[in-house]
């Protein structure tokens, strides 16, 4: 079974959320990263990017296909895990950690609501 950590938010596009106050750290889950295989490259948009909800904010490349990234809450990037670029392989080794893709400063609050606990979310990928 995935590793599904109890402290997060997730998408059903398989985005996790870490809420940090006003600011949320975006990745993509476990589950999405062993289903998409060896990761070779991410594609992520610049610091200052605006991202909408459920839009697609880049994408992420494996050996077997490419994935768009979709946000799974609408703000402003301020900070983008660059590390990426070189090593696009941490999605894999970590995605909760190092494997992190964006900081975003929330623009609502509220859309923190539509998404999924880690009991839910483990449902939807069983």
């Amino acid at each position: 079974m995935s590793n599904v950590p109890s402290n997060l938010k997730y998408s059903r596009e398989h985005e996790w959320v870490k809420v940090e106050g006003n600011r949320v750290t975006i990745g993509i889950t476990d589950f999405a990263q062993s289903e998409l295989g060896d990761i070779v490259f991410v594609e992520l948009p610049e610091a200052g990017a605006e991202l909408t909800a459920n839009a697609t904010f880049g994408t992420v490349e494996s050996v077997k296909t490419v994935s768009d990234l979709y946000a799974p809450v609408s703000g402003t990037i301020v900070e983008v895990n660059t590390a990426l670029v070189d090593s696009p392989e941490k999605v894999n080794e970590a995605p909760y950690e190092d494997g992190w893709m964006v900081v975003l400063e929330l623009k609502d609050a509220s859309e923190l609501d539509s998404l999924l606990d880690a009991d839910a979310y483990s449902e939807h990928i069983q």
